[in-house]
């Protein structure tokens, strides 16, 4: 049978939600079992593991989906709450960024673990790029990874709508985060997040600017808290050393252009498509350019018989080129 530092271990593992150890362990059992000839028994042990492994394959360990429960009273109007279902293999980024991303989701699936270590995981992410280069995307994507309610806060409506008392409606929402667990996304931060002592700031700006740098500074909530901006030069510095992890985004290179055309088209659509030219001919282009530019393809192909190749795939480039002015 297995040892008692097994068992123990087995034990601690599950105790902890850490399905990776939990299965290490169970095999090293089941592989123990079959070395003493227990043939019979090594083989269940076996296929309980395999079943373990299909139920746990592509979700993400110790979470469960947490029910939204919609803002209301003075909570209303201030977010919009809803569930993702895309995950981070739908995200095609640069290895190292999605190296980051991946950190982000065993650090906050091993909480408990951490916690007990006396560390924190990264919970307070920064996200600086342009528009279309994947914050919003990944936004969703590790809410869905994670199985997170996703809470989107439109800062820029925020201080139009609550102009006097947004600094009150931000502390609602930092409750929220601290109540109920989920992925809050901070959405257009260089709103508040502009430098203090630019000429024609105002003092409103000024008191929500310090009132955020505050409660982020005091979170300790198990809750992921996102801020994306497509301005990082105008942001305070006082802001970044808030953060736990800055990630920042890019348009994608010639490789990544391809792969997200070949992800957007599928083999259905892409089989008439000359890769060399769409190289040679597309550039400084975003993801969510590339995602329309698709989108518009396929659709003349299914309203108009219009077949799908490079010709259609350039002709739509050129034309957000020349929207882009």
């Amino acid at each position: 049978m297995a040892t008692a530092a097994q068992v123990k271990a087995l034990f601690e593992s599950y105790k902890n939600g850490d399905d990776s150890r939990f299965k290490s362990i169970a095999t090293q059992i089941a592989a123990h079992e079959a070395n003493k000839g227990n043939a019979v028994f090594a083989k269940e042990l076996s296929d309980i593991i395999q079943k373990f492994s299909n139920r746990i394959d592509n979700k993400v360990s110790a979470l469960t989906t947490i029910p939204i429960i919609e803002p209301r009273g003075e909570l209303s109007g201030l977010f919009e709450a809803k569930y993702s279902n895309i995950k981070l293999n739908h995200l095609i980024l640069p290895p190292e960024l999605s190296k980051k991303l991946k950190r982000i989701v065993e650090e906050q699936s091993q909480q408990q673990k951490l916690r007990e270590h006396g560390l924190l995981p990264r919970s307070k992410i920064l996200m600086i790029g342009a528009p279309g280069t994947g914050k919003t995307m990944t936004a969703s994507a590790l809410a869905g990874q994670l199985n997170f309610p996703l809470f989107i806060i439109q800062l820029d409506g925020l201080i139009t709508k609550y102009m006097g008392e947004a600094a009150a409606k931000l502390r609602l929402i930092f409750d929220h985060i601290k109540k109920i667990r989920g992925l809050y996304l901070f959405d257009e931060f260089d709103a508040i997040g502009s430098k203090r002592d630019l000429t024609n700031d105002v003092g409103e700006i000024r008191r929500i600017l310090n009132a955020f740098l505050q409660f982020i500074e005091n979170s300790r909530s198990d809750s992921l808290i996102l801020a994306a901006t497509n301005h990082a030069n105008l942001l305070d510095k006082a802001l970044f050393r808030r953060f736990d992890d800055i990630l920042r985004y890019e348009n994608p290179d010639k490789n990544l252009i391809q792969e997200t055309f070949k992800m957007y088209l599928t083999s259905e659509y892409s089989k008439n498509i000359d890769w060399v030219e769409i190289e040679n001919e597309v550039k400084n282009i975003s993801y969510a350019e590339i995602a329309k530019v698709c989108d518009n393809a396929i659709k003349n192909n299914v309203l108009d018989d219009m077949p799908v190749n490079t010709k259609l795939l350039l002709d739509f480039v050129r034309e957000i080129e020349t929207h882009r002015g």
